[in-house]
C-alpha cells in the first residue's frame, strides 16, 4: 500500500473502512442553542468545533453524520487494538468501532434519529441517554440488530452481504457478526420505490423497476426450465453488442517502478481516460440500432444527461480489467497529503463506500458482453430526462430493451432467477453514484480513486 494512505505501520489500510456519513448539513441550530457561545463549544466525541445539539448531545457534523449511518444502517465495526482508541479531530478516522462506542456512552440517543433516514432529529427535546454496558455491547456486536427485518438484495445463494448497510471492517472486508440491513435498502431508495410503486400508477424516475418487485417474489418459486431464446431478442442483442468498442483503453496507464505520482499527474490521468470513455460513448450512439429512429436534439439532451452514468457502467464491466488493474497501479504510486486526508469530504465517503458496494456486486455478478449492452441502452433510453421531444418513443424502446435482456438473463442463467432483478437494481445506484460524484470537489478525486482501486483489488485478491 502507498504510504500516503496508511496509518502506523502494522494498523492496515485503516481509511477506506471508514464508510461515509450523509452528506455534511448544516442546519439552524436548536432555539435552546442559539446563543453565540455555542461555537465555542466542542464535540464531545473527538473534540472537534461543535455545530450544536445533535441527537443529544453537542458534537461536531461530522460524529453527527457517522453516528446517524452508524445505527441507520447498522454497523458492526471491529477494533484491531484495546478498544480504547483515542479520539480526536485527527484521529477520529482511524477506528470506528470506538468512535460509535464513544457516541453511545456519551449519551448520544438513537431514538433521536429519524426513522424514515431523512435528515433532522425526531423530537428536538430527546436528550442524552445513559445505558447499560450490556446494551451497549448489544449494539457495537450487532445483536440488537439480528431480530429485524431483512429486506436486503438477493445474493444468487454466495456469501457477499457487502452492502452499504453493512459494517466493514478494518480488513476491508464484512464484519463476520455482521447482518444484512433493512436501511441497506433504505439508503439506496428501493424501499422507498417499492412503497410507491406497489398499487400505484408507475410515474418518475425509473419506471420499470417497480416490476422488479414482483418479478422477484414469483420468478423464485418457478423451476429453471431448458428454454431457446427468442430470434428477435438474438437480433437485437447481437446489434447492441457489434455498437460497442470492447477493445482496451488507448490512455497509457503504464509507470515505472519507484515513480512517485503527483496529485496533478493522477488527476490529468483520470482526465484523459474520462475524455477516451466520452469519446466511445459518442461512437456509440451513432451505431446504435435505433439511431435512425430518434432525433438529434434527443440524443443531444439523453448523452448530455447520462455520459457520467455510461463511464461508470462500463468502468466497473467491460473496461474494469484495466481500470481496477492498470489504473490501481498507477493510484499506488500516488501518496496524498496528511491536510488531503484531513478534508476528505462525507460525501466522498460516501461515494466510495458505494463504489466499492457496486463493484462487489458486479464482481459477484460477473456480467456478460450482452448482459451489459442492454443495460446500457436501458440507463441511456431515460425518458424521464427533461427537455426530449419525444418521451413517449423512448419509453417504447427502453421497454424493448428490458425485454430482451430479460428473455436473455433467464435463456443463459435459468439457475439464476434473481439474476436479471439484480441486475435492474444496479441502474438506480449507478445513477445516484453519478449524481452524487458531481459534488466531491476535484481535488478529492484522486483520493477517492486511489481508496476505491486499492478497496476493490484487494478484495478481489483476498477471493
Amino acid at each position: 500500500a502507498a504510504r500516503g494512505l496508511v496509518w502506523p505501520p502494522g494498523d492496515g489500510f485503516d481509511l477506506l473502512p471508514v464508510a461515509g456519513g450523509d452528506p455534511v448539513l448544516w442546519q439552524s441550530l436548536s432555539s435552546s442553542l442559539a446563543d453565540e457561545r455555542v461555537d465555542q463549544r466542542t464535540c464531545l466525541i473527538c473534540g472537534d468545533r461543535a455545530t450544536g445539539l445533535h441527537y443529544g448531545i453537542i458534537s461536531c457534523e461530522g460524529c453527527k453524520g457517522f453516528f446517524k449511518r452508524s445505527i441507520c444502517n447498522k454497523r458492526v465495526y471491529r477494533c484491531s487494538r484495546d478498544k480504547n482508541c483515542v479520539m480526536s479531530r485527527k484521529q477520529r478516522n482511524r477506528c470506528q468501532y470506538c468512535r460509535l462506542l464513544k457516541c453511545l456512552q456519551m449519551g448520544m440517543n438513537r431514538k433521536a434519529i429519524r426513522e424514515d433516514g431523512m435528515p433532522g432529529g425526531r423530537n428536538k427535546s430527546i436528550g442524552p441517554v445513559q445505558i447499560s454496558e450490556e446494551e451497549i455491547e448489544r449494539i457495537m456486536s450487532g445483536q440488537e440488530f439480528e431480530g429485524e427485518a431483512n429486506m436486503s438484495w438477493s445474493n444468487n445463494g454466495d456469501s457477499d452481504h457487502s452492502s452499504p448497510g453493512n459494517g466493514v471492517s478494518e480488513s476491508n472486508q464484512p464484519s463476520p457478526v455482521s447482518t444484512p440491513s433493512s436501511r441497506s435498502v433504505e439508503l439506496n431508495g428501493f424501499a422507498a420505490l417499492r412503497d410507491q410503486y406497489i398499487g400505484t400508477p408507475v410515474s418518475t424516475h425509473y419506471q420499470y423497476l417497480p416490476h422488479l418487485f414482483s418479478y422477484s417474489a414469483h420468478s423464485a418459486l418457478m423451476p429453471p426450465q431448458t428454454r431457446s431464446l427468442d430470434p428477435q431478442s438474438h437480433s437485437l442483442i447481437n446489434q447492441l453488442v457489434s455498437a460497442e468498442d470492447l477493445e482496451p483503453l488507448g490512455t497509457p496507464m503504464l509507470i515505472e517502478d519507484g515513480y512517485k505520482v503527483t496529485q496533478a499527474e493522477l488527476f490529468a490521468l483520470l482526465c484523459r481516460l474520462a475524455d477516451e470513455l466520452l469519446f466511445r460513448q459518442i461512437a456509440w450512439i451513432k451505431k446504435l440500432p435505433f439511431f435512425c429512429e430518434l432525433s438529434i436534439k434527443d440524443y443531444t439532451c439523453l448523452l448530455s444527461s447520462t455520459w457520467q452514468e455510461l463511464i461508470l457502467l462500463s468502468s466497473l464491466t467491460v473496461y474494469s480489467k484495466q481500470i481496477f488493474g492498470d489504473l490501481a497501479d498507477v493510484t499506488s504510486k500516488y501518496s496524498p497529503s496528511d491536510d488531503e486526508l484531513h478534508r476528505f469530504s462525507e460525501e466522498g465517503m460516501e461515494v466510495m463506500e458505494r463504489l466499492i458496494y457496486l463493484f462487489r456486486k458486479f464482481n459477484q455478478l460477473k456480467v456478460s458482453n450482452e448482459e451489459y449492452a442492454c443495460m446500457k441502452a436501458i440507463n441511456f433510453l431515460n425518458q424521464d430526462i427533461r427537455g426530449l421531444t419525444n418521451a413517449s418513443q423512448l419509453e417504447q424502446l427502453n421497454k424493448r430493451y428490458w425485454y430482451v435482456c430479460q428473455d436473455f438473463t433467464e435463456y443463459k442463467y435459468p439457475h439464476q432467477p434473481n439474476r436479471f432483478p439484480d441486475l435492474m437494481m444496479c441502474l438506480p445506484e449507478i445513477r445516484y453514484i453519478a449524481g452524487k460524484m458531481v459534488n466531491v470537489p476535484l481535488e478529492q478525486l484522486p483520493l477517492l480513486f486511489k481508496a476505491v482501486l486499492h478497496s476493490c483489488k484487494t478484495s478481489v485478491s483476498k477471493e
